[in-house]
């Protein structure tokens, strides 16, 4: 029977090789990771989350270790296969341009299209779904620099859905949101999980959110990775490793993070 495993890695390390001096940030990660999972990767500031999603997105090359993306090795996958599987929204600020919204969300087509970029109807239908499940019809016309921050993130998304890959991967999606777009991001990131068994994996910072709506964690530490559903990592008291502080402790009653009484 084959490997159902949407993303699969074997003892991978990633980190960086400069002027041949090699910079491990994490090794022997072995992750198997199902279709249909809403996955939030925790970890305080530069602990590796961003090396470790652009490692397995091909964005930058793995130290070490195989990663399979759909029972296929991610170093064999050319850019347009590659882009079929999986698509990536960051929180890099776009270049400029007069692009508007929807121009933007049908670049999300461009593994499909022919060599001319001509639409196709299931193209079409594909970008009008997009714009359906985000709820940004409204935003079609406008200029994409013309959006709030919630408002082109949601349209990144649309972006992502368009490309009809089965994984999604967003790189701090809510960095500069406010707490009302932050939770409406994470939820429509959830339903999107759920109603369309899409596979999603979000770094972020927002642990509580994500303690609420993940269906996985993964948690870097500066001496482990750790991947289970959130129940069984609070029960494991894995969460308790995740900051190196005396004000910041995991409360297993609530189920969240609090400030300690002890500072």
């Amino acid at each position: 029977m084959k490997d159902q495993h949407i993303i699969k890695t074997v003892n991978l390390s990633i980190g960086y090789t400069s002027k041949k001096k090699v910079n491990t940030i994490a090794s022997d990660l072995n992750i198997a990771l199902n279709k249909g999972n809403l996955v939030c990767l925790l970890g305080k500031n530069g602990i590796g989350k961003s090396t470790l999603l652009r490692t397995l997105t091909k964005v930058q090359p793995a130290l070490s270790g195989e990663i399979f993306v759909n029972n296929n090795r991610l170093n064999t996958l050319n850019s347009i296969d590659l882009a079929k599987s999986l698509s990536l929204v960051l929180t890099e600020h776009l270049p400029e341009s007069n692009l508007s919204v929807y121009e933007l969300v049908t670049l999300g087509r461009q593994p499909y299209t022919n060599w001319v970029g001509n639409l196709s109807e299931t193209d079409l239908k594909f970008i009008d779904n997009a714009f359906v499940q985000t709820n940004t019809k409204h935003l079609i016309n406008a200029k994409y620099y013309e959006l709030s921050d919630g408002q082109l993130q949601k349209v990144l998304i649309a972006r992502a859905l368009a490309q009809n890959t089965d994984i999604i991967i967003l790189d701090e999606p809510t960095a500069h949101l406010d707490m009302h777009h932050t939770i409406e991001t994470l939820a429509l990131l959830k339903k999107l999980a759920k109603e369309f068994h899409k596979t999603i994996i979000v770094s972020t910072h927002e642990i509580n959110l994500a303690l609420q709506l993940a269906d996985i964690l993964w948690l870097m530490t500066p001496t482990s990775f750790m991947a289970d559903t959130t129940e069984n990592l609070i029960e494991n008291n894995a969460l308790e490793q995740l900051f190196e502080s005396n004000l910041i402790r995991f409360n297993k009653t609530l189920k969240q993070f609090t400030v300690s009484n002890s500072y």
